[in-house]
C-alpha cells in the first residue's frame, strides 16, 4: 500500500528546494570555470575577513554570491527536513529522504569550506585538488539524489523494497555507480579545461596525448570514453527495467534517460569542439544532473514495493476466483 501523498504546499516547496539547489550548483560551477574561487581569499565563512566585502572585485562578487546563495540553500534544507519530519507519520519515506537531504547539504558545505580553506581554488593545479573535486562531485550528486527522492515520495509513491527484487538492485547500483564515476571524470576534465585552456582543438588534442602534460589533461581523454560506455550501460539498464518492472513511472524514467543522455553526448561533443566555453560547461553539467535525477527516479520506481513484476513468457497467469 502506497503512503499518503504530502500536502500540495510541501510538494511545491520540495520541488522549489530542488530547483534552487540546482541553481546554486550551477553557480558553483561558474565560480570554478571563471577562476573566481579565490575571490574571498582563504577565509570562510567570511569573505576576505569581512561579513560583507568592501570594494569587491568581480571575482569577489561571483564567489560572495555563491556563499550567500549556498547559505540560503542550507536554510531551505533545514526547513525541508523539519517540515518533512513534522508533517509525515512515522515510516513515511519522505522523512528519511528529507533527513538525508539535510545530511548531504551539511557535508556539501563542509567540503566547500575545505576547498576554500586549503586553497584548492583559482590556479591551484595540485593533484590533491583533483581528489577534493571528485569528493565534491560525489557529494553533490548524493545531495541532488536525496532531494529528488523527497519530491518523489511527497507525491505518494511507495517506499523502496530491496529484498526479493532479483537483479534489479544490482542493475540500479551499476547505473548509479557508473554515473558517479563518469561525473568524477567530468569534474577532472572540467578542471583541466579551466587550468590549461587550449586555443585550438588541435592543441587540446595534443595536450591529451602528451606524456609531459599535467595529470588532469592526461585523464581528460578518459571522460568521453566513459561517457559512451556508461551511457550504453545506463540506457540498457533502463530498457531492461522497463521490461522487468512494467509500470508507467519506470517507462517514463527510461524514456527520459534515453532522451537526456543523447542530448548530453551531443553537448559533450559541442563542448569539445568549442574548447569548453563557460556557458557550455554549465549546460553540460545541467544535463549531467538531469541524467542523474532521471536514474534516481528510475531506481525509485523499479525498486518500489508496489512495482508490478513482468510475467515470464510461457508462465501460467493465475486469476483470482470470482466472488
Amino acid at each position: 500500500m502506497s503512503p499518503v501523498a504530502s500536502s500540495r504546499r510541501f510538494q511545491r516547496f520540495s520541488l522549489g528546494v530542488l530547483v534552487y539547489s540546482m541553481g546554486v550548483i550551477l553557480w558553483g560551477a561558474f565560480v570554478r570555470a571563471t577562476g573566481s574561487g579565490a575571490g574571498c581569499g582563504d577565509h570562510w565563512p567570511q569573505c576576505n575577513g569581512m561579513v560583507v566585502p568592501r570594494e569587491p572585485t568581480v571575482a569577489t562578487l561571483i564567489e560572495y554570491t555563491h556563499r550567500v546563495t549556498s547559505g540560503l540553500a542550507m536554510v531551505l534544507a533545514v526547513a525541508l527536513c523539519v517540515w518533512g519530519l513534522r508533517a509525515h507519520a512515522k515510516g513515511h519515506p519522505v522523512r528519511k529522504a528529507s533527513v538525508w537531504a539535510l545530511v548531504f547539504m551539511v557535508t556539501e558545505a563542509l567540503v566547500g569550506a575545505g576547498i576554500v580553506l586549503l586553497q584548492y581554488v583559482a590556479d591551484n593545479a595540485s593533484v590533491a585538488r583533483g581528489y577534493w573535486m571528485a569528493l565534491h562531485l560525489v557529494n553533490t550528486f548524493l545531495l541532488v539524489g536525496a532531494q529528488t527522492l523527497v519530491v518523489w515520495f511527497s507525491r505518494g509513491r511507495a517506499p523502496l523494497a530491496w529484498k526479493g527484487q532479483g537483479w534489479v538492485p544490482a542493475l540500479v547500483g551499476a547505473s548509479l555507480g557508473g554515473l558517479l564515476l563518469l561525473g568524477v571524470s567530468g569534474a577532472i576534465a572540467a578542471l583541466g579545461d579551466t587550468l590549461f585552456p587550449a586555443t585550438t582543438l588541435a592543441e587540446g588534442l595534443r595536450q591529451d596525448v602528451s606524456e609531459a602534460a599535467h595529470i588532469f589533461l592526461q585523464l581528460r581523454v578518459l571522460h568521453p570514453v566513459l561517457a559512451v560506455g556508461v551511457g550504453a550501460v545506463v540506457v540498457a539498464v533502463a530498457r531492461g527495467l522497463a521490461r522487468l518492472r512494467p509500470s508507467r513511472d519506470v517507462r517514463r524514467a527510461a524514456t527520459a534517460i534515453g532522451i537526456i543522455y543523447a542530448l548530453q553526448l551531443a553537448a559533450g561533443l559541442v563542448n569539445l569542439v568549442l574548447l569548453a566555453p563557460v556557458w557550455m560547461q554549465l549546460v553540460h553539467l545541467l544535463l549531467a544532473d538531469l541524467v542523474w535525477m532521471s536514474v534516481v527516479r528510475l531506481a525509485a520506481a523499479g525498486l518500489a514495493s508496489d512495482a508490478p513484476r513482468a510475467v515470464p513468457e510461457g508462465a501460467p497467469v493465475s486469476s483470482a476466483p470470482a466472488v
